[in-house]
């Protein structure tokens, strides 16, 4: 029998995935930082730069304070569709952006069904474009994240202390001043940061609802100088301001991680009270107006996509092809770079802290930074738009990684702990390891993992817009494009189409993996 467990992985393998993350993201910075030069933000960059920040702290504002009622009413009732509402709930992170935004224009639009009740009651129609917009958008896209992140922080609170509530015979108002108020002190900052850093990078709501100079985010203001105004030295300057305002963020964000001090329970679920009368009515009230601002968008964008269905356009195809062939091969890169740095960093390999880190650092980047250091890069040697698909799979499957990673890891460690030294007692070759043991015990975060990365990665209006031309349109860019030309009802049919393929490809790989997983 071995005397140690045996690497289930050699470690070169993490070594070159760190290499590569490295490359492209403090690779991708350093090559800004070169070409920024003596550039100096001028008084648009410092426009956009207000603006990123107002609208990123009043998009965290929103979502954070409507998810409070959504996120206590949902913990403390029991409902028919309940879990079905819940599961709803984590829908938008997977939800293409240009398909929010579209659903949101079937709703608010110019020619959306709120401004058609305007009209008929003869008062101003509104406008969804500019900071309000934005706004709109990111709460549509967030209010669901943040309510996630609220009610598992409310199923965290031991039912035991609610129990002693009861037998206190506290009040409402009192069981929230001493169960509720500290939860939400503790969870509500990682939310509100977490959000807040979402949309410092958000560029495909900046890019179709901004409407115009005044509502300029940080990353728009990237695109614009690369691809209009052709000013590298402005573009890699804007870029170090955004990849810093990002850094900060996720600084602070782990700086004001902290537990709520309650201490375990004995593993009971939740018991809150479910206090009657105008208590109840509220509750039903912020779920009823929550699921229906999330709800009605889709369904307004399905009712305006379906009759386009049968008048699809030509390149269609070929938009849908390419998009489909990035996600595939962003998938297969992010997850086999995830496990190579799970298993390794699971087992202490050398350097492993080194792996970690370098599985973390894309959650400073963006896509917008990444495509700006490598425009630069390369642009001496290529054609941007030769470049555009490899470009778009290498950047969708590093910004992918880190949640790849962080499914895995976990798992990964354990696996090490309860099957590295029966591995080495048997002498298995590496190949027999990965079949036999290390990709049933863990395909159920691989495939999850691989679902998330192929969804994003369908959905992404990033980096693609800096480097792709008229003939290598993602089906994303090919949407924005339909609707910079005003045949909404092409768009909507289209957005339906990619909104199909994002779930089933989520679905696709998330059933392989519970398929696979040991009963």
């Amino acid at each position: 029998m071995a005397s140690r467990a045996r690497p289930l992985t050699p470690a070169w393998g993490a070594a070159l995935a760190a290499a590569l993350l490295g490359a492209m993201t403090l690779g991708t910075v350093a090559a800004v930082a070169l070409h920024a030069g003596t550039a100096r933000p001028g008084p648009a960059d410092w426009s956009a730069l207000r603006f990123t920040l107002l609208q990123a702290a009043l998009s965290a504002l929103l979502s954070t304070a409507l998810a409070i009622p959504v996120a206590r009413a949902l913990a403390r009732r029991r409902f028919p569709g309940r879990a079905l509402l819940i599961t709803l709930m984590g829908a938008p992170f997977l939800l293409p952006v240009i398909v929010a935004i579209l659903g949101l224009l079937a709703i608010f639009g110019r020619s959306g069904t709120l401004n058609d009740i305007l009209t008929a009651l003869h008062l101003p129609p509104i406008s969804p474009y500019g900071l309000h917009g934005v706004l709109l958008a990111h709460v549509f896209l967030n209010l669901p994240l943040a309510t996630r992140m609220l009610l598992q922080g409310w199923q965290s609170i031991p039912s035991e202390r609610f129990r002693l509530a009861r037998s206190l015979a506290l009040t409402p108002a009192a069981c929230f001043q001493h169960l509720e108020a500290p939860m939400l002190r503790a969870t509500l900052p990682g939310a509100f940061l977490t959000i807040f850093t979402l949309c410092l990078a958000s560029f495909a709501t900046a890019l179709t609802l901004g409407g115009g100079p005044a509502a300029t985010t940080v990353e728009l203001a990237i695109y614009q100088a690369l691809r209009f105004d052709f000013a590298p030295d402005r573009a890699a300057t804007l870029a170090l301001i955004q990849f810093a305002l990002t850094t900060a963020a996720l600084l602070a964000g782990w700086a004001l991680i902290r537990d709520t001090g309650f201490g375990a329970g004995l593993g009971r679920p939740p018991e809150l009270p479910a206090p009657k009368g105008w208590r109840k009515a509220m509750d039903a009230t912020a779920i009823t107006l929550a699921a229906a601002f999330l709800l009605l968008p889709l369904a307004a964008l399905i009712a305006r996509g379906l009759p386009g269905l049968t008048d699809l356009p030509q390149g269609l195809i070929g938009a849908t092809a390419r998009s489909l062939a990035i996600a595939l091969a962003s998938t297969a890169l992010t997850t086999t770079a995830a496990l190579t740095l799970a298993l390794a960093t699971a087992r202490r390999a050398p350097a492993h802290r080194l792996f970690d880190a370098a599985a973390t650092f894309p959650l400073a980047a963006s896509s917008l930074v990444i495509g700006t250091g490598l425009f630069l890069t390369l642009r001496p040697f290529a054609q941007p738009s030769d470049l555009a698909i490899p470009v778009t799979i290498a950047t969708n499957a590093t910004l992918a990684l880190p949640y790849a990673y962080r499914l895995l890891a976990p798992q990964a460690r354990a696996l090490h702990a309860d099957y590295a030294k029966l591995t080495a007692s048997l002498a298995l070759t590496p190949a027999a390891k990965l079949r036999l043991i290390t990709l049933p015990q863990l395909a159920r975060p691989l495939g999850f993992g691989a679902g998330i990365t192929a969804a994003l990665s369908m959905g992404d209006l990033g980096v693609i817009t800096l480097f792709a031309g008229q003939t290598n349109a993602t089906l994303p860019l090919y949407i924005h494009s339909l609707m910079g030309s005003y045949r909404m009802e092409q768009a909507a049919a289209a957005s339906l189409l990619l909104l199909a393929l994002s779930f089933a490809l989520f679905a696709l790989f998330d059933g392989i993996g519970r398929r696979h997983a040991p009963a």
